[in-house]
């Protein structure tokens, strides 16, 4: 990298090396010094970005999950959102129902192996999966019915796609979650979806404000500021972050989020302030295509689609050491510490909800 090298420069040269065309769902995640998260900037230098030296440990994942997984094009993108939502899985993001999780696991276990052969598969392969970082026998009984019984046939891509169908359908999809307080001092988890800014208190939804009803995203210090209306009122949320670091990437995370799903053309977008009175405040911009122009983009795409290479198996499967490293207790909050392959995921509790 040359010390003017923007951010999109790293972003087009990994999308290009994958042959990657629906690049805009994507982006790369970094953790600075302080173990605070961030989005690398597309239009700015990266080194002016980075507060640690060379060599730099960053991370190429999903950014803005689709809203329908039908209307992705080609194979390799959905091949990709597959393998992000099977790492929401595991780490505890997306939560669901007993029957529901186990789908979600059959569709896992017919992706990597392939149809049931009981040659192959002694009576407890399911264990072999990390699939959920809480699993028990009952779960793996029942994914291995399914398996056996209901995904036969399917290919490694229908699989694949049958489990963004069925997670597209559930209320954690797509979200990031964001640990903070608010104002009563409980602990909450703070989130951005294609429908809205949502608010989590362990497994149960609390607030869901449609993008339509959001007015302003706005933060001060360690607050973070909601203004919208709901049931023909006002509403002000507000929520307490660990550090001032946080709650700026928390608002920008937001303003991000409000650009790509609500606006109809990226020449809406306008740029965001969000300022204190006595003190020169930060302007951002969210800068790309916006969810429907990346849908229509999609649909002319007219190529021979790449071929999409899978791991093997045995890569695929997660490491039973990884569970050591989940974030289980948020109490008190602190800074998300970051793991040896990218930063540390936030599960949204700590019981079994799956």
């Amino acid at each position: 990298l040359q010390r003017e090298t923007k951010g999109q420069f790293l972003i087009d040269h990994i999308c290009n090396y994958y042959s990657l065309l629906e690049k805009d769902y994507f982006g790369i995640r970094y953790v600075d010094p302080e173990k605070q998260r961030h989005w690398l900037e597309p239009n700015k230098s990266v080194f002016k970005q980075m507060k640690s030296h060379p060599p730099y440990t960053m991370c190429f994942r999903v950014k803005f999950y689709p809203h329908e997984p039908l209307k992705i094009k080609e194979e390799l993108t959905r091949y990709l959102l597959y393998l992000q939502i099977k790492r929401d899985i595991f780490h505890g993001r997306l939560l669901c129902s007993f029957s529901d999780a186990a789908y979600l696991g059959a569709c896992i276990v017919q992706a990597e192996l392939g149809d049931y052969d009981p040659e192959e598969h002694p009576e407890n392969y399911i264990s072999d999966f990390k699939i959920f970082p809480k699993q028990s026998q009952k779960l793996e009984k029942k994914i291995a019915e399914m398996h056996k019984n209901e995904l036969r046939g399917q290919s490694p891509a229908v699989a694949e796609f049958n489990l963004l169908l069925k997670a597209c359908s559930l209320e954690t999809y797509g979200v990031d979650p964001h640990p903070c307080k608010d104002s009563t001092g409980t602990t909450t988890f703070l989130g951005f979806t294609a429908a809205g800014f949502v608010v989590f208190q362990g497994n149960k939804r609390t607030h869901l404000l449609k993008w339509c009803d959001v007015y302003k995203l706005k933060f001060e210090g360690k607050t973070f500021y909601v203004f919208g209306a709901q049931k023909g009122k006002k509403v002000v949320l507000s929520f307490h972050t660990s550090t001032p670091a946080a709650c700026k990437h928390l608002w920008k995370c937001g303003v991000e989020n409000q650009a790509f799903y609500k606006y109809a053309k990226s020449s809406q977008i306008k740029t965001m302030s969000s300022s204190k009175i006595f003190f020169k405040g930060s302007r951002f911009r969210y800068s790309g295509k916006v969810a429907k122009e990346v849908v229509e983009a999609s649909s002319k795409i007219q190529r021979e689609p790449p071929e999409v290479h899978r791991t093997s198996v045995t890569q695929s499967r997660s490491s039973p050491s990884l569970n050591k490293q989940l974030i289980i207790n948020m109490e008190p909050l602190q800074p998300l510490l970051p793991s040896p392959c990218e930063e540390e995921e936030v599960p949204l509790d700590e019981g079994e909800s799956l």
